[in-house]
């Protein structure tokens, strides 16, 4: 069993304090201290009187959300509710800047910088600033998932992540973007989404100074640094820097397709290639060109056709010279020098270079895209 070393900051005067699990989006990724990519703490406080707490307990949830139905016995908490929905972030951290909508995010934020990290696993050692990542990693040694969704009997770690993945079946989005209306499943899609708006950068790389929008991106370049690849797979051996790459990839021993689309009830082995496929059935568009005003179902259709306006061609091989538009083309140039193949995670099949494997692709999603 673990062992938890909490510091002082989590502890408050007269107060009895709980703490509830809240662990981000989609589905697999993970950073690489088994902590999620945007994973959060939500601190509730009660009266530390047993009577007090028993009166909370059974005191009538009378003040109500306008805005998603939730309801709560105290005002305070109601308020606190209300900043998902309207995005005020009160709390700013005197080290970066960043703002967050209660005091106890900001703590645990505070944590992420260099230093505090005050929960230890007592299998690994490996250490956490969060209970929440604590207790995410220890169910890593023993694969616990008690939660199950009684629509798919597909099992979750944490209710959370229960709660998350029945909005797929429900298609409940009840967070929205005020500046554009859009509507999302989670709090964090929503923040994440609002960086459109904003272009905030607020993580930067150490080793070269590029800068990131979310924690989890920086998390997983700095990987280009290092090299770490601690995830393989146990059916052929393969590596992977990413945990979600290492699931996506045993999809194609599993044969395991999780997304089906509701219109014609095709089934894809990840939620990208669902979303790319339900754009044949809608006729979305939704990347356009500040250039000229063309408009595309894929973003990297976008970016290829933005190159045309600047000829700008920044990807070079390190082994010939030879310069590309696209990251990709230079990813397919280099296995002339390496022999290696792209896999498909729909069947399994090989390719020598992204554009036959893209053009296999479509015959899974019945889409086309233009490279």
């Amino acid at each position: 069993m673990a062992s938890v070393e909490p510091s002082d900051s989590s502890q408050t005067l007269g107060l009895n304090v709980i703490i509830k699990e809240e662990e981000e989006e989609e589905d697999i990724g993970e950073s690489v201290d088994g902590e999620t990519s945007n994973s959060s703490e939500q601190v509730e406080t009660f009266p530390a009187s047993g009577k007090q707490h028993q009166e909370v307990s059974n005191a009538k949830r009378s003040r109500h959300c306008p805005h998603c139905d939730k309801s709560f016995p105290f005002q305070s908490y109601l308020e606190r509710h209300l900043r998902i929905h309207t995005g005020e972030k009160p709390y700013s951290c005197s080290v970066c800047g960043k703002c967050f909508t209660t005091s106890s995010i900001l703590t645990v934020h505070q944590r992420g910088h260099p230093g505090e990290k005050p929960y230890h696993c007592s299998d690994c050692g490996m250490s956490f600033s969060q209970l929440s990542g604590l207790k995410g990693h220890q169910r890593t040694h023993v694969g616990e998932k008690p939660h199950h969704c009684p629509h798919c009997e597909k099992r979750f770690p944490f209710p959370s992540h229960l709660e998350r993945h029945l909005q797929k079946h429900s298609g409940e989005k009840p967070y929205s973007c005020s500046d554009c209306g859009k509507c999302f499943k989670t709090s964090s899609n929503l923040t994440s989404h609002r960086i459109v708006h904003t272009g905030e950068k607020s993580y930067s790389c150490s080793d070269c100074g590029k800068c990131f929008t979310k924690s989890y991106n920086l998390t997983v370049h700095k990987k280009v640094h290092t090299g770490d690849k601690s995830f393989y797979c146990s059916d052929c051996g393969k590596n992977f820097s990413l945990l979600y790459n290492q699931k996506l990839h045993q999809r194609t021993h599993t044969g395991e397709k999780p997304y089906s689309c509701s219109d014609c009830g095709k089934c894809f082995t990840t939620s990208s290639h669902l979303t790319v496929h339900q754009r044949v059935h809608t006729g979305e568009k939704p990347y356009s060109c500040s250039d000229c005003g063309k408009n595309f179902s894929h973003l990297e259709s976008l970016k290829l056709h933005q190159r045309s306006h600047t000829v700008e061609q920044p990807y070079s091989c390190a082994d010939c010279g030879m310069c590309f538009t696209l990251s990709h083309r230079l990813t397919d140039h280099k296995r002339v020098h390496t022999g290696e193949k792209s896999c498909c995670f729909d069947c399994g099949k090989s390719f020598s270079n992204l554009y036959s494997l893209k053009r296999h692709q479509q015959t899974h999603t019945h889409t086309t895209v233009t490279l």
